[in-house]
């Protein structure tokens, strides 16, 4: 099988920034990582690979800074990386990143499986997996933590839910989002670092990726940041006295003879 897995490229969550102007992330001066969860997905799509024979292609769409991060993934165990790389593409919500990722998995060519993260940490929406499926017209599973296949162009996934699990067939091209945790991934392999650093990863732009322009980036994101307002972290009032133990004791008291009062 020919498995393909969306990689998202994110700043760290504790120092990125929002540009109160633009309402849109600001990623100057943030160290960026890959996606959690799309580690899990390529990890799922290696071992997939290994036990069952196959190839393993990831796809990210962002800047060219991003291509170091594929190249990360080359020597993990992927066997090819593309990027998606325009400022046709900036500003994107879900729906326009989506509409992009399946423009990239169509030009690939045959695709039997499409994994990505349960969600992204900058975004936490899990919209982008089930909207690529919808694009392709392809089948879907979310919240998924083990692969396998079945018979006649099926796979059986097995689901996380609220309260149990269960497993489904589906048949492929399929979509499936990966539970972030679902996995231990490979560390790099240190072999594969020379490939992984001399292998061309191809860089694809609006005009190869022959998308509808409308769909894509800012202008083909309905959805918009109406506003934006700081949300400070409530505290518990705290009050530093210097009194003697007796003063204290007595103070402690009357407080919790107070709080008894509010209660009743």
């Amino acid at each position: 099988m020919h498995i393909v897995v969306c990689m998202k490229v994110v700043p760290r969550p504790e120092e990125v920034k929002v540009d109160l102007a633009t309402k849109m992330l600001d990623r100057a001066g943030a160290r960026s990582v890959i996606n959690s969860s799309d580690m899990n997905a390529l990890e799922t799509a290696l071992a997939f690979r290994d036990a069952h024979g196959g190839k393993v292609t990831v796809l990210s769409m962002g800047p060219p800074p991003f291509e170091p991060y594929l190249r990360v993934a080359l020597a993990v165990g992927a066997d090819e990386a593309i990027l998606l790389s325009d400022r046709a593409f900036g500003g994107a919500d879900t729906l326009a990143t989506s509409y992009t990722l399946a423009a990239g998995i169509r030009k690939i060519g045959k695709v039997d499986l499409v994994l990505c993260g349960e969600e992204s940490s900058d975004g936490g929406t899990s919209q982008v997996p089930p909207s690529i499926a919808e694009w392709l017209n392809a089948s879907q599973a979310t919240y998924v933590e083990r692969l396998v296949p079945g018979k006649h162009g099926t796979v059986h996934a097995t689901r996380v839910l609220e309260d149990g699990k269960e497993t489904v067939e589906l048949s492929v091209p399929a979509v499936i989002s990966v539970v972030v945790g679902s996995n231990e991934p490979r560390f790099l392999d240190y072999d594969r670092w020379a490939f992984a650093q001399s292998a061309k990863v191809q860089v694809w732009n609006e005009k190869e990726l022959c998308g509808d322009p409308q769909y894509l980036g800012l202008k083909g994101s309905p959805t918009a940041v109406a506003g934006l307002r700081e949300v400070k972290k409530a505290g518990r009032r705290r009050e530093t006295v210097t009194v003697t133990p007796d003063e204290a004791a007595s103070r402690i008291k009357a407080e919790i003879d107070r709080a008894k009062i509010a209660r009743s």
